[in-house]
Parts: C-alpha cells; structure tokens; sequence
C-alpha cells in the first residue's frame, strides 16, 4: 500500500467518523435545508445544549463538511456541496469494490421454518 493511499484511507475514515453520530446527522440534515445557519438557530432545531452543538459543529467543519463563516457577532455554518460529493463518490467506490455488480449476490435458500410443540 502506498502512502497516498494510506493517507486517503486516513482522511476517509476522518470523514466518515465525523458523520458516525446521530446528532451530527441531524446538523447536516438541518443545515441542509438552508444556505446558512447561525449556531443559536441550530441549537433551536435539537435537544442539545449549545456547548454540544458547538463541539459537533467543530467535528464536521474539521471534516470538511460544513463551511465556517464569522459574521459580527454570528458563526454562520453552511453544507459544502463538493464535500458530501466526494462522500458520495467515495461510499459508491467502496460499495463497487466490495460488492461489483459483475458479482450477483446468489439468492438464499428460503429455509421452512415449521412450528414444533412437545407435550
């Protein structure tokens, strides 16, 4: 394995960690309904403190995922389009290595299951 592969390896497996968790998908979810939110509004949207909210926030713009922009007193958060499609483009690679679609999945054998009573 190459060091440009282990360092994708790496960066993929940044990425996808920082979307392993509910409340950060819920985030992405609602920042990707808006062009942007700012974090009291996010905090609205969840059952979550604003101190969770913030370091889940942090998580996904470490990621890549969701833009970072201060605006006065604001942090404004937005998607990054281009990032989730290097997920998508990622996450299809994967599912052609593992699962190529020259390779069909044999159906399995339905297994009759019948009820058996002892007295």
């Amino acid at each position: 394995m190459t060091c440009q592969k282990i360092l994708e390896d790496i960066e993929t497996a940044r990425v996808l960690a920082a979307l392993a968790h509910p409340a950060r998908l819920r985030i992405v979810r609602q920042l990707s309904c808006r062009d942007a939110s700012c974090c009291k509004d996010i905090v609205a949207g969840l059952d979550l403190a604003q101190s969770t909210v913030s370091q889940h926030l942090k998580i996904l713009v470490e990621a890549g995922l969701v833009r970072y922009r201060q605006s006065g007193q604001s942090s404004h958060y937005s998607i990054d389009p281009a990032a989730f499609a290097r997920v998508a483009k990622l996450v299809n690679n994967m599912a052609q290595l593992c699962c190529p679609p020259e390779k069909s999945v044999p159906s399995q054998p339905q297994v009759r299951r019948e009820n058996v009573f002892e007295d």
